[in-house]
């Protein structure tokens, strides 16, 4: 079943994001950005080898398109984390990350049961719920061009690496890796000016890694079940990064906030059960 790899893609990502976030904080969002591609590299290419599959044009093509995706929307979420609170930034990126997918997985013929309409809707209720913590970060123009923006990309990277052929195994994700990570590597030599601080590098290795993993895993899960129950249940997310942002950096969880984690818990077992 696709939540057996979706649950805790989600959790992976959330963690990653956090860790990532962090990192941004201290570290511009271009160097994060391609420490932690250049780490989950490293570990996506043992991974490849462990998956049986066959690399193909199409499938590498493929790859890189949703690699190319991804990589935009990390690095507007990256920003999007560092300059605005954890807890808006995310569920926002979320809403528009998971509706993207649903769409075209209906559009393309996916007809999901009740049970799974029933979770899925209240997942996006969920992850609508935790973007109401402030209303003057979400009232912010840049806060929610970033959060769109990010979702947008993050939206598509799920939509092409679905369109994978299912025997590729895990070479079209080392396909789009390899492209993203030698940009980005390339535009940050550019860029680099000597002597300037770079803090954070144990966050970002350990986002990169841990994003590697959840891409994975949601890859798993879209071969094993239908985009649409994938897409939103990886895009619960935000409820990990609120959660530890409010245990870390000790920022406030609203009641609405609250309320998005009990219904994103209820809308998992759901999908665990129904999809």
């Amino acid at each position: 079943m696709p939540a057996l790899f979706a649950a805790p893609a989600a959790v992976a990502f959330g963690v990653a994001d956090f860790a990532g976030g962090l990192a941004a904080r201290r570290a511009s969002t271009l160097t994060v950005t391609a420490v932690a591609q250049l780490t989950g590299l490293l570990a996506l290419v043992p991974a490849v080898l462990l998956f049986p599959g066959h690399p193909s044009t199409v499938s590498a093509g493929i790859g890189v398109l949703a690699g190319l995706a991804g990589v935009c929307g990390l690095l507007l979420y990256f920003r999007g984390l560092a300059v605005g609170p954890m807890g808006v930034v995310a569920p926002l990126s979320a809403v528009v990350g998971a509706g993207l997918p649903l769409m075209i997985g209906v559009l393309l013929g996916e007809r999901p049961g009740p049970v799974t309409l029933g979770a899925m809707a209240v997942a996006l209720v969920a992850i609508v719920l935790a973007t109401a913590g402030s209303r003057r970060d979400r009232a912010a123009g840049t806060g929610l061009a970033l959060g769109l923006g990010s979702g947008l990309g993050f939206g598509l990277f799920f939509v092409a690496l679905d369109a994978t052929p299912a025997d590729s195994g895990l070479w079209p994700l080392l396909a789009g890796r390899v492209v993203s990570t030698t940009l980005l590597s390339i535009v940050v030599a550019t860029r680099w000016r000597r002597g300037e601080p770079v803090a954070g590098w144990g966050l970002m290795a350990l986002s990169g890694v841990l994003d590697t993993v959840a891409n994975v895993l949601f890859l798993l899960a879209t071969r094993s079940g239908p985009l649409s129950v994938s897409a939103v249940l990886v895009s619960l997310y935000p409820v990990v990064v609120v959660l530890l942002a409010r245990t870390v950096l000790r920022e406030r969880l609203t009641g609405l906030q609250l309320t998005s984690v009990v219904l994103a818990l209820t809308a998992g077992m759901l999908l665990a059960s129904g999809g």
